[in-house]
């Protein structure tokens, strides 16, 4: 049998880490919408629209050619040609997603290409609306949350990693602002969907967090066929 997971909650998170490993492990297709909204973001930020007009915003978003593809099990997000699946993980990109997703002609878009995306198939998506608008009839939703502070020190590691100069504090006034206009925005706010888990992975390691998971999952489904227990 299908069966979708939907897991939602803020940024940073950790949301896409454990939503990869859960699809790995039970051979689900995985899709990180936020990513998707991000890249509509950078390609708004670059074309130098004002974020603030959101009629500005959709004229200039129809003409992003959001794509995404799989690489050695990863996924890969493109603008047309383009591979922007680093670029999308910085703080000013994180903003521009968060502006542009609030915008009703840019949500109907992506939400249409993440339905069509899994259509046919066991699913595990993540993203902020996916359990209450995208899949309302997931099979499993959770509702991933963590303090801010933890969120930003682990966003802070990443951006590090790939060489970003982004301090800390301007890395934790980020996700509080996106917290706030994720929350705030009119259309599909970010909320926890009414039958979703609340899972708080503030202190869990990613392992332990897919572990809770995946015993939600067979509680639902049953038994499903794993692929690699041990690690991510």
């Amino acid at each position: 049998m299908t069966f979708s997971v939907a897991i939602d909650g803020p940024s940073g998170a950790g949301k896409s880490t454990i939503a990869r490993a859960v699809a790995r492990r039970t051979g689900a297709l995985y899709l990180d919408t936020g990513a998707m909204y991000r890249a509509v973001g950078l390609y708004v930020l670059e074309s130098g629209a004002n974020l603030d007009d959101p009629a500005a915003v959709a004229a200039v978003a129809s003409g992003a050619d959001v794509r995404i593809g799989y690489k050695a099990g990863l996924q890969k997000v493109y603008l047309g040609d383009r591979d922007v699946s680093d670029e999308i993980r910085r703080p000013e990109v994180s903003t521009a997603a968060s502006k542009v997703s609030a915008v009703p002609e840019v949500r109907r878009r992506m939400v249409e290409m993440q339905r069509a995306i899994a259509k046919g198939h066991s699913v595990v998506m993540d993203g902020r609306d996916i359990g209450t608008c995208v899949l309302p009839d997931a099979t499993l939703k959770v509702f991933l949350v963590a303090d801010a502070a933890v969120r930003a020190s682990r966003r802070f590691r990443e951006l590090r990693a790939v060489g970003a100069k982004d301090t800390y504090q301007e890395v934790l006034d980020a996700i509080l602002k996106r917290d706030h206009d994720d929350s705030t925005r009119e259309a599909s706010p970010l909320k926890k969907a009414d039958d979703a888990v609340v899972l708080d992975a503030s202190q869990l390691t990613a392992d332990e967090a897919v572990r809770a998971v995946m015993d939600l999952i067979r509680e639902r489904v049953g038994d499903v066929e794993t692929r690699g227990e041990e690690g991510l």
